[in-house]
C-alpha cells in the first residue's frame, strides 16, 4: 500500500496503472513520484527519456516551442509561452487530472497511459532520394518515436482548444484525455492525427 507521499500531486496512485501495449510497456514509465520533475538528469543518456515519468513527458510536450498548426482552414500559432516554466506547466496538468478524475471517477494516469496506447501511429513515412529522385516510403515506428508522437499530438491538441477559446489550457487538456482514452475518433485530435499519419504510410507502400 502507498503512502500518500508515493503518490502522484500527493493524490494518485501510479502502482496500480496497467500497460497492455507490450510494445510500449517498456518505454511508459510508471514508476511512483510526487513531483514529476526529474530535473533533466536523464538527457545526456541513451533512451534516458525511458527513466522518466509518463507525466513528466507530457509537461515537457506542453512546453514546446512556438510552431504554426493549421487546423479549421486558419494557421495557429503556438507561441511556446510555457517555454522554461515547468512549475506552471506542472500545475495545469495537476488541474487538468483533477478535472478528469472528478468526471471520470478513475485514475487520470490510467486515462493517460490508455490514451497513449490509443493515439501511437504503428506506422508512419520518410522521403528517400534515389538517382535525384525523391519519394515517400512507408515505415514502422518505434516505440520510443510512437510515445513521443502521442504525447506531443495530446499537448498540441490541448494547445489548439485553449487558443483564442474561453476554455483553458487544464480544460482543454482534460477533454483531450478524456476523448483519446475512450478511442472517441470524432472528438480526439491526437487519434486523427494518428488515423491521419497510418493513411499516409499506407498510400506510400
Amino acid at each position: 500500500m502507498l503512502f500518500m507521499a508515493d503518490k502522484l500531486f500527493g493524490k494518485y496512485e501510479l502502482e496500480g496503472v496497467v500497460v497492455h501495449d507490450p510494445s510500449l510497456a517498456g518505454y511508459i514509465n510508471i514508476d511512483p513520484v510526487v513531483l514529476p520533475h526529474s530535473f533533466g538528469r536523464q538527457a545526456k543518456h541513451p533512451f534516458g527519456k525511458r527513466k522518466v515519468n509518463i507525466v513528466e513527458r507530457l509537461i515537457n510536450k506542453l512546453m514546446r516551442g512556438g510552431t504554426g498548426e493549421k487546423t479549421s482552414g486558419k494557421v495557429i500559432r503556438t507561441a511556446g509561452r510555457l517555454q522554461g516554466q515547468k512549475s506552471k506547466a506542472m500545475k495545469i496538468v495537476e488541474n487538468a487530472f483533477d478535472l478528469v478524475s472528478k468526471r471520470t471517477n478513475k485514475n487520470p494516469v490510467q486515462l493517460l497511459v490508455d490514451a497513449v496506447q490509443n493515439s501511437a501511429p504503428r506506422e508512419d513515412f520518410t522521403r528517400v532520394s534515389h538517382g535525384g529522385v525523391s519519394y515517400q516510403v512507408a515505415v514502422d515506428v518505434s516505440a520510443s518515436r510512437r510515445l513521443d508522437m502521442a504525447l506531443r499530438n495530446m499537448a498540441l491538441a490541448a494547445i489548439i482548444g485553449a487558443f483564442d477559446k474561453r476554455k483553458t489550457l487544464a480544460e482543454a487538456l482534460a477533454d483531450e484525455l478524456e476523448f483519446t482514452a475512450k478511442g472517441d475518433l470524432n472528438s480526439s485530435y491526437a487519434m486523427k492525427k494518428r488515423d491521419e499519419t497510418e493513411r499516409m504510410a499506407r498510400s506510400a507502400r
